[in-house]
């Protein structure tokens, strides 16, 4: 009887829990959309589109790549949000390069690297020493066979 109940709580926790997760991804999409027609709308108010704007809309695209991923997988790999920073980095040196001195222009620019590297080595990990039960990494060492 004991064990029953355990069973019955855990199963409405992880039911409670998923519906919470399920709902945060909701809100995450229709704001990052949100933001995304915004600064449409911005951009065809006047009747231009910098590199920064276009910077902006890509992030807003990884963001939502991002929700998509974890809402039909239930994974996030990590190189998402790298790829995010990268990108916000990028953007920022672009918008503000001729306000930045050359220290700080220089720990951006080494701070994208840093990013860089470590997708580089999780990629790299990930397909040289894939996880258990990962039919993702086995996909991408075919693919790595086949290119060689």
């Amino acid at each position: 009887m004991n064990g029953l109940k355990k069973t019955t709580i855990k199963r409405f926790n992880q039911r409670l829990l998923s519906l919470v997760e399920h709902i945060g991804l909701l809100v995450i999409a229709i704001a990052t959309v949100f933001a995304m027609v915004s600064e449409t709308m911005i951009m065809v108010r006047a009747v231009q589109v910098t590199l920064t704007d276009l910077l902006l809309l890509f992030l807003y695209l990884e963001v939502l790549a991002m929700v998509g991923l974890y809402y039909n997988s239930g994974k996030l790999p990590v190189r998402f949000p790298l790829y995010i920073g990268m990108v916000a980095l990028a953007r920022y040196l672009i918008l503000d390069m001729k306000a930045m001195d050359d220290w700080r222009m220089l720990a951006v620019t080494g701070s994208i690297l840093m990013l860089t590297l470590a997708v580089f080595l999780i990629r790299f990990g990930h397909v040289r020493y894939p996880y258990s039960g990962d039919e993702s990494s086995a996909e991408l060492r075919q693919a790595d066979r086949m290119q060689d």
